[in-house]
């Protein structure tokens, strides 16, 4: 190795051999074009002990080393030198100084006159932003940076500590499952039963249980299952687009989704005007929760979660027809409302909608368990592939899964009468 090249030390700790952590460092390294040595290796001799790790970076430059050493924070390997983070004012509002520290979603601490200090709210993608008055640091989306702030940048200064899994989880307790493989040939049984046992924990530690969810609840014959849940009270917050909504509407309305009839199967006469129809009504009552009310709307998913008070966020897109006239059309504005939300989240279900989970992905921090269940493999693995490390995907078919998981967790209420649409005010 020369000495004529950029060049950086950088520690890792903790279960680095069999969470894959090491060789997932490494890669990333050799990936990039840049050598290592690995200067230090103390390995544990218990499975409960952690390791140490070393390691002596060469870049051909100093640009090239920060983006790798940055990089490498996301798996937890930090510059072993012990040096302050450097702080810089933002000069202009929504745009951080060149140079910013761009965050993980992992526990992250910074250094400020020879202490730590914890970063709250870890989020993917932001900067860290320190108020020296409160001695306090955050992480903050650069649409709200204020002229003044101090922003972390660089990467000295900065811990990020890994999320790992220790061999003894491996033994089926535990969350951590199906380790970071994407399959669709686990045993469904076993995976629903995870599931749950997460959603049953979420619910004991007094959390909150998230629903990212598209159409296909509707169109898989989900709703029943899906409405039982909701009775049950496994779900919180839900995070959806006009689709879901629109669709799970027409189906009360008109016994449709798309159109097409959930009790034949079959497209309906004039049924492509069904889910604009169904639209103008709720627009006609002013919302969902007056259509409600009003009884335009008698059952359904969204009508469970008016009767229920499930917290939900409907963010738009330029392919929403109508909208109807909760959804926020603004997606700055629909992140906000989404990011309010996330503190309080113990558990999220992500159910067949590509977007809207990598953008709530992003915004969750690392410690709270994420299942993506998508019956197209390449949804399930983009969501892994942004770097949400908790992500655990499950490829099979959504109307099975949640059936499945209603069996699990709300047996008697999945047995209460439905309607050939889903639940219905009449079956509670």
């Amino acid at each position: 190795m020369s000495d004529q090249r950029a060049s950086e030390t950088v520690e890792l700790r903790g279960h680095v051999m069999n969470s894959g952590l090491l060789s997932q460092v490494l890669d990333e390294i050799v990936e990039r074009g840049c050598d290592y040595e690995i200067t230090r290796f103390d390995v544990g001799k218990r499975h409960t002990d952690a390791s140490y790790v070393a390691l002596r970076l060469e870049a051909n430059d100093a640009d090239e080393l920060r983006a790798l050493v940055e990089r490498l924070q996301s798996y937890g390997a930090n510059p072993a030198t012990d040096e302050d983070a450097t702080l810089e004012p933002s000069s202009m509002a929504g745009v951080f100084p060149e140079g910013f520290y761009s965050t993980t979603n992992l526990p992250t601490r910074i250094r400020i006159d020879g202490g730590w200090v914890d970063v709250a709210n870890p989020e993917m993608d932001c900067g860290i932003v320190y108020d020296a008055a409160t001695r306090t640091a955050r992480t903050l989306p650069m649409d709200d940076l204020e002229v003044g702030m101090q922003v972390v940048c660089g990467v000295g200064g900065i811990k990020v500590s890994p999320r790992q899994r220790q061999r003894a989880e491996s033994d089926g307790t535990g969350f951590a499952f199906m380790s970071s493989e994407i399959s669709s040939e686990k045993p469904q049984g076993l995976l629903v039963e995870r599931v749950a046992d997460g959603m049953r924990q979420c619910k004991a530690a007094g959390r909150k249980v998230l629903w990212v969810a598209g159409p296909a609840l509707v169109h898989t014959g989900s709703v029943p299952a899906t409405c039982a849940l909701i009775r049950a009270g496994y779900m919180d917050v839900l995070f959806a687009g006009n689709a879901l909504a629109t669709h799970d509407i027409e189906a009360n309305l008109f016994g449709t989704s798309l159109g097409v009839s959930l009790s034949h199967g079959i497209p309906t006469e004039h049924g492509h005007e069904h889910h604009v129809r169904a639209i103008n009504r709720i627009r006609r009552s002013g919302s969902i929760a007056a259509a409600v009310d009003d009884g335009t709307l008698d059952g359904g998913i969204m009508w469970h979660t008016v009767r229920h008070g499930v917290d939900v966020v409907l963010a738009g897109s330029v392919r929403d027809d109508g909208p109807l006239p909760d959804v926020i059309r603004d997606a700055v504005t629909a992140q906000a409302a989404m990011r309010r939300r996330v503190p309080e989240v113990g558990f999220a279900l992500m159910v067949a909608t590509l977007l809207h989970s990598i953008a709530t992905g992003n915004m969750l921090p690392a410690h709270v368990p994420l299942v993506c269940v998508d019956i197209n493999p390449a949804s399930v693995t983009k969501l892994v592939d942004r770097g949400s490390v908790q992500s655990i995907g499950i490829v099979t078919d959504v109307g099975l899964f949640i059936g499945e998981l209603a069996q699990r967790l709300a047996p008697d209420e999945l047995e209460r009468e439905p309607s050939r649409y889903g639940m219905t005010a009449r079956s509670l």
